[in-house]
């Protein structure tokens, strides 16, 4: 096999549809947008909008409150922090941060900070760093003959 020989299997690529390109093409006139108006037109942005009538959005009552500073936080198990140990992708030896977790697959992207849940069991002594612990996750970390570190304003809530 060449590289000039080298091609698509037939039917993996279409020709794109040329619109208005008159009556007989089938998509002529109005080009498969139906007709007039403001749709018919590109760059249309109408979303949400009723004809000049108060928008739902704005009719219906807002209710609670959104809190825009509130962190993020990067929510962990101690089971699936185990999970990760066993099978390899994480070793129980060294500090565990959200660095080493974010490598070895256990969360996508560090957002804000790391907060460690007690949910399953923990048996590897591991010295794990985070933002927040749990109570449980404390005691369980502890058990397993692990240590914690936290920020001082952490370890007081928690």
């Amino acid at each position: 096999m060449k590289l000039n020989e080298i091609s698509d299997l037939p039917g993996a690529t279409h020709s794109r549809k040329r619109l208005g390109r008159g009556i007989g093409s089938g998509s002529g006139k109005t080009a498969g947008r139906g007709v007039k108006g403001q749709k018919s037109r590109s760059g249309v942005a109408i979303n949400g909008f009723e004809g000049g009538q108060m928008p739902l959005y704005r009719r219906l009552p807002k209710r609670g409150f959104v809190n825009i500073f509130a962190k993020d936080w990067n929510i962990v198990s101690l089971g699936r922090i185990q999970q990760a140990i066993d099978a390899g992708k994480l070793a129980a030896t060294g500090s565990i941060d959200i660095a080493a977790l974010k490598e070895a697959g256990v969360v996508r992207r560090s957002k804000d900070g790391l907060r460690i849940l007690g949910d399953g069991e923990l048996t590897a002594k591991v010295a794990l760093v985070a933002d927040h612990a749990s109570k449980s996750a404390v005691e369980k970390i502890e058990k397993a003959g692990g240590s914690i570190t936290l920020p001082a304003a952490a370890s007081a809530e928690a």
